[in-house]
């Protein structure tokens, strides 16, 4: 008896053993890749065109269909696992043959692989986008008309804030409308983006990408919900944002720590020094981190913030506290720890 349920407890070891083993080789096997390989000049290449809206399955197929990966399960594996792959810019794509999924998410982010690259950086304003189409040979005539024809989401009637941030490469001889067209389709296709068209009640979709969008100019990613969550405080309050980014989006210029005031007495209804409330639109176009925090802040009281140095960055419910921090933040200044 006690030999039959060795040699049947043996039995089972084997078959549990045989099993993991086919089920380590299922898996393994159901995503076959290559394994990474150095690229050099003569190795085969091939451009690829990924169409607008393609989803991370579709690129998959796209790269296997051309010999670029080994299976689509694998690059769709590897793009489920890194969010750098919802930055992959629609158009062509200068890719090699035969490499890893890996190595094929790099090359689509790769900007040198990217013939007529227009990149939308995270907070660029229209106006810059619009630098940007005109340095890569469409004429100002031609975007201004692309502008007044956009297809905008309900409850817009302009494309600051919805040209969504991203690389993008058009075939030649694509009008700036399609081209517009495509960075406003990108951001209502993106599963977080379009999260705020649906507003939330108590806030438009509009004043939701404009919320979006001061928390895009203001605060550093880490920070981001904290700074969403003292636009909702002193709203709430109706207490002035007086948000430096605001200002200098009237003015046009980048890269100013000091606000002098002046600056804080233009007449223009985005000086939320001046002005109580929300500006009348985006100040930009925020990226999918920044919406995140307009729709989910963090629980806080605070109802001020300020950067003493870069990479420090607080946050505080009082006067007194923020009074005493702005020293420090001059202090920093006039040191040049913002050069």
């Amino acid at each position: 008896m006690r030999s039959l349920k060795r040699i049947f407890a043996a039995g089972i070891v084997i078959f549990l053993f045989t099993l993991s083993l086919f089920l380590t080789r299922s898996v393994s096997s159901a995503a076959p890749d290559y394994d990474a390989v150095k690229v050099v000049a003569n190795m085969e290449e091939v451009v690829i065109d990924i169409p607008a809206g393609a989803s991370g399955s579709d690129i998959a197929s796209l790269l296997f269909e051309s010999g670029v990966v080994k299976s689509s399960q694998s690059y769709f594996r590897v793009a489920v696992a890194d969010t750098r792959s919802q930055k992959v810019a629609p158009g062509q794509h200068r890719l090699t043959k035969k490499i890893s999924a890996l190595q094929a998410l790099e090359q689509l982010l790769d900007p040198d692989r990217i013939p007529n690259l227009i990149k939308v950086n995270e907070g660029a304003w229209k106006s810059e986008i619009i630098q940007s189409l005109i340095s890569s040979g469409f004429s100002q005539g031609e975007i201004k008309s692309a502008l007044n024809k956009l297809r905008l989401p309900s409850g817009f009637t302009d494309s600051e804030g919805l040209l969504f941030p991203a690389q993008y490469s058009f075939e030649q001889g694509a009008s700036a409308q399609s081209a517009l067209q495509d960075m406003v389709d990108r951001f209502t296709s993106d599963k977080v983006a379009r999260t705020i068209l649906q507003g939330n009640g108590k806030y438009s979709a509009l004043q939701l990408l404009t919320i979006a969008s001061i928390v895009q100019a203001e605060g550093d990613t880490k920070d981001f919900d904290k700074v969403a969550r003292v636009i909702y405080n002193r709203l709430a309050i109706d207490m002035p944002l007086q948000m430096d980014s605001t200002v200098h989006f009237i003015k046009k210029v980048r890269g100013e720590i000091f606000l002098s005031r002046n600056s804080t007495l233009l007449n223009s209804p985005y000086n939320t020094y001046r002005r109580y409330g929300l500006p009348p639109g985006a100040i930009g176009s925020p990226g999918t981190s920044a919406i995140q925090a307009a729709l989910k802040p963090a629980p806080g009281d605070w109802l001020y913030f300020i950067t003493v140095a870069p990479g420090d960055t607080r946050f505080t419910s009082s006067i007194s506290e923020f009074n005493t921090w702005k020293q420090l933040y001059t202090k920093n200044r006039k040191a040049g720890a913002f050069n």
